[in-house]
């Protein structure tokens, strides 16, 4: 593994095929659950049930999608042929995904989200375990991360402004479409500079491991089951807001033409912050950086619940403020995990893949559990998204704000003595 400081060119090609999968992300978690439950008629707590046991397949798929990343030996590497598989399996199963028959569309939206999130699974698992092998450096590590969730905001801003662009951002079913074609336009232009402008590492592993094996390294390096813990629970507490943000927007604040410029602002804070993010890791160390993190966005949510029609201005306060930590919970998380693979793989044995496959399931589950959490209880409180009753407003301005709070202190409890080693 390299020990140099990386250069700017291997930082550029690593990161750049974030920007495709960030514009196909965006749109697949924030678009999709509106689009079928609106355009197409499948109620919301249909949608959630369906997307929630779609989601349930990448328990089986991440594992072994990260064990057999690590198993590959090939010319071309053992990240770059899944990554290059997993594509061209997102371009043909999201097309089919955003354009449904007129018949049997439960059917349709759980066949094609479990394919999507199958080659999402293929692209990006080998891509973040990629990461714990570009470098061993510990500051390097967290630049490398923090390169790739550059580039993934500047894909979901992207994703945000072309709909806002052409007008079409209120209809989730025109920015699906739209999106879609970018998305590919993207993958088109990056993902070869990904593939071709980084060299993997030929070191074979000196053996392969076994779930087995895997399943001991919770009783070895206990902060690693704390870690995963921790990030799975402030994922669901971002994944909440962000799978109900059109209905809040929309329905709570009532300012349905403001939800792009809204986003945009949330994102561009994100890159105002990274920065500050990285520094200040290097300073104090990821953890510290990542609970500071949790605590600001905590301390802006807490008052979501209390917004109503009118408040724009303070909800937009809130989105600048929280949106100041979401470089923090894209990058540093992560790159913590790659330190821990970089401990691990002192055993002569490759680690990186398995252990990305599981940390890509619990992101995945995350949101799954949102989508479920959030549309189900919305359902059993008769949430008509045409006509919401109070309650109905009540529990989602809740779901929407309260509940991500909740799960964040959670998460920072967990971390609060997780032990970083170096």
């Amino acid at each position: 593994m390299k020990q140099e400081k990386l250069t700017y060119f291997t930082l550029i090609s690593y990161a750049s095929t974030a920007i495709p999968l960030a514009m196909l992300g965006l749109p697949l978690y924030i678009y999709l659950p509106t689009f079928y439950s609106q355009s197409v008629g499948i109620s919301v707590t249909l949608v959630g049930l369906i997307l929630f046991f779609a989601r349930l397949t990448d328990v089986i798929t991440d594992p072994l999608v990260g064990l057999y990343s690590d198993r590959l030996q090939s010319r071309y590497g053992k990240r770059k042929p899944f990554i290059l598989t997993g594509s061209l399996i997102l371009v043909a199963s999201f097309y089919a995904l955003i354009h449904p028959p007129e018949n049997q569309t439960e059917l349709w939206l759980f066949s094609f989200s479990i394919l999507v999130y199958l080659g999402w699974s293929i692209v990006s698992i080998p891509y973040l375990a990629w990461s714990a092998e570009i470098t061993s450096d510990y500051h390097e590590k967290t630049r490398l991360s923090g390169a790739r969730e550059l580039f993934t905001i500047l894909g979901a801003l992207a994703a945000l402004l072309i709909p806002y662009l052409y007008s079409v951002s209120e209809s989730a079913d025109k920015s699906l479409s739209i999106l879609y074609t970018a998305f590919l336009i993207a993958l088109i232009l990056m993902l070869p500079l990904t593939l071709t402008g980084i060299k993997e590492s030929r070191v074979k592993p000196t053996k392969h491991i076994t779930f087995r094996e895997v399943k001991t390294l919770w009783q070895k390096i206990p902060a690693l089951s704390r870690l995963q813990s921790a990030f799975t629970l402030n994922s669901l507490a971002n994944a909440l807001p962000a799978t109900l943000f059109l209905f809040f927007v929309q329905l709570v604040l009532e300012e349905e033409s403001k939800t792009g410029p809204l986003l945009l602002l949330y994102f561009a804070s994100g890159i105002a912050g990274l920065p500050f993010w990285t520094m200040l890791a290097k300073k104090i160390g990821k953890r510290k950086s990542w609970l500071g993190s949790m605590l600001l966005a905590s301390t802006a949510f807490v008052f979501v619940p209390f917004l109503g029609s009118g408040d724009l201005v303070w909800f937009a306060c809130i989105t600048f403020v929280s949106g100041l930590s979401l470089g923090a919970d894209m990058a540093l998380p992560s790159s913590i995990q790659a330190d821990v693979v970089q401990k691990i793989e002192k055993e002569k044995s490759s680690y990186a893949g398995i252990l990305f496959g599981i940390w890509a399931m619990l992101t995945k589950f995350a949101l799954a559990l949102a989508v479920g959490i959030g549309f189900v209880i919305l359902g059993a409180v008769g949430f008509d998204p045409h006509e919401p009753t109070p309650l109905a407003l009540t529990t989602l301005a809740l779901l929407y704000g309260g509940a991500p709070v909740f799960f964040k202190m959670i998460a920072f409890w967990i971390m609060k003595d997780y032990r970083e080693t170096v």
